[in-house]
């Protein structure tokens, strides 16, 4: 079985690229920590900004990471056997990790799926050779969990199901690489962590590893403002099944982001700073200015935990044509 997380030991740095590897399985991790400074210009020159680019990920995401240590506990425990079949739910990036690394390993996947996630993951896990079962897509990311649920409790000897909202090893991923590599990326001077909360795994696992560093550094978690909302990857707690291995006491505070924040973010960042993100990481780096404005000193870091091809057929780019229309409208009106 490879060992991934061996080579992001974490007392020491990261190593340094371009890598020499035997597998794709050990590029996860060790991404790349980019400095925000286009839409960072109101903020006080003692703040700086930056964000974990996750969709360099070989999966095209952060969930490589949980999906990765999930499933080697699961070998290593003897649960994930040759003759079982990964099963598990998902909103999407959890589903292409988990059907990247099955095809790596050999074993088949099914994922539970709410119907209505971007043409293009579900075309990625396809080609990856995984099968799709369609939740209602009115009931999101919890209808895709129940009907998980039912289809282990018919057959469970036939299935290993990752669980990843229940299972403590995805936040371990995360407490065993993206702390410290954000730790040694910023030269340990992060003073805020910024993310979005799905499944809670990158804010409980990074959020654990830097209170251990530093007590003093501000975990923040993101989520959508509201039941309704158009963030997908992101649950609103409060209207939620809650994961279980979110807790929330361990945050510092919370920050609510609505649907047209997130998006319009997005777009800034596509326009002023040349990265191409989904709305969940338009939704974290929004809550990561508040943050930023708020201090006088300080480094404030967030996660993109993708990159925005995944999502050009939805509704997130629907308005990418009135932001630039907005945009073209305000440049004639200040030259009239």
């Amino acid at each position: 079985m490879l060992d991934t997380f061996t080579l992001f030991p974490t007392e020491g740095p990261p190593p340094v690229g371009p890598l020499r590897v035997p597998s794709v399985l050990h590029l996860i991790g060790n991404t790349p920590l980019l400095e925000i400074t286009q839409l960072s210009t109101d903020i006080p020159p003692g703040v700086r900004v930056y964000a974990k680019l996750e969709g360099f990920n070989p999966g095209g995401s952060v969930k490589d990471r949980p999906a990765l240590c999930m499933l080697q506990k699961g070998i290593e425990n003897g649960a994930l056997t040759p003759d079982k079949i990964i099963l598990d739910s998902t909103s999407g990036n959890t589903g292409i990790a988990l059907a990247l690394i099955g095809a790596v390993l050999g074993y088949p996947v099914e994922l539970c799926i709410p119907a209505n996630v971007s043409i293009e993951r579900k075309k990625i896990i396809s080609a990856y050779g995984a099968k799709m079962i369609f939740s209602s897509p009115m009931d999101g990311s919890d209808g895709a969990l129940e009907l998980c649920r039912e289809r282990l409790q018919e057959q469970p000897e036939r299935y290993f199901k990752p669980d990843q909202y229940f299972n403590p090893h995805n936040s371990l991923a995360h407490y065993q690489t993206t702390g410290p590599e954000l730790w040694w990326q910023t030269k340990e001077q992060i003073t805020h962590f910024v993310a979005g909360m799905g499944t809670g795994g990158t804010l409980m696992g990074t959020g654990r590893y830097l209170k251990e560093k530093n007590s003093d550094i501000q975990i923040v978690g993101v989520e959508p403002d509201d039941a309704f909302h158009g963030l997908e990857g992101l649950k609103h707690m409060d209207s939620s099944i809650v994961p279980g291995i979110y807790h929330e006491e361990q945050l510092d505070r919370k920050i609510s982001v609505s649907t047209e924040d997130a998006y319009e973010t997005v777009y800034r960042l596509g326009r002023e700073e040349g990265v191409l993100v989904g709305q969940s990481s338009g939704a974290a780096m929004w809550a990561a200015l508040q943050v930023a404005r708020e201090i006088d000193r300080g480094t404030v870091v967030t996660l993109f935990p993708d990159f925005g091809d995944k999502y050009l057929s939805t509704n997130l780019w629907i308005g990418w044509k009135e932001y630039n229309q907005r945009q073209a409208n305000a440049r004639v009106e200040g030259t009239a």
